[in-house]
């Protein structure tokens, strides 16, 4: 089963990001304790569902805002990429990639999460 998993230096205001970000739902994972690891659950992501995820604390410090990118990125569909981009300013995120159109793909956009990670966005065109 494919699965991710998103490192935060605040597990609450990690939670707290993508749950107004995408929607989703955490809960603690039993054994997972010693990083304060949560399960997440929602749209297509969850236990039962094709993906997993988790959200876990951040071994070591968080790399500095505006830099590369650090690791892997997600990107995830969302039925409005502008709306959902200004949330993010709005809720403790910057700016990574303005919401941008292409062609035959749809609408992006990458925003930094406060927590060192970049996570992506995206509104599938039509006719894509």
């Amino acid at each position: 089963m494919p699965h991710f998993e998103i490192h935060v230096g605040d597990i609450d205001a990690g939670k707290a990001f993508y749950a107004g970000l995408f929607g989703w739902a955490f809960a603690p994972m039993p054994g997972g304790e010693d990083v304060r690891y949560h399960l997440i659950d929602g749209g297509d992501i969850g236990m039962e569902k094709g993906v997993t995820g988790g959200m876990m604390a951040r071994m070591g410090v968080a790399p500095v805002a505006g830099s590369p990118v650090r690791g892997g990125t997600m990107t995830f569909e969302v039925a409005d990429c502008d709306d959902r981009y200004a949330w993010a300013l709005d809720n403790g995120g910057a700016e990574a990639l303005p919401p941008t159109d292409y062609p035959g793909i749809g609408r992006c956009a990458y925003v930094e999460d406060g927590q060192g990670n970049i996570v992506g966005m995206v509104t599938p065109s039509k006719e894509a």
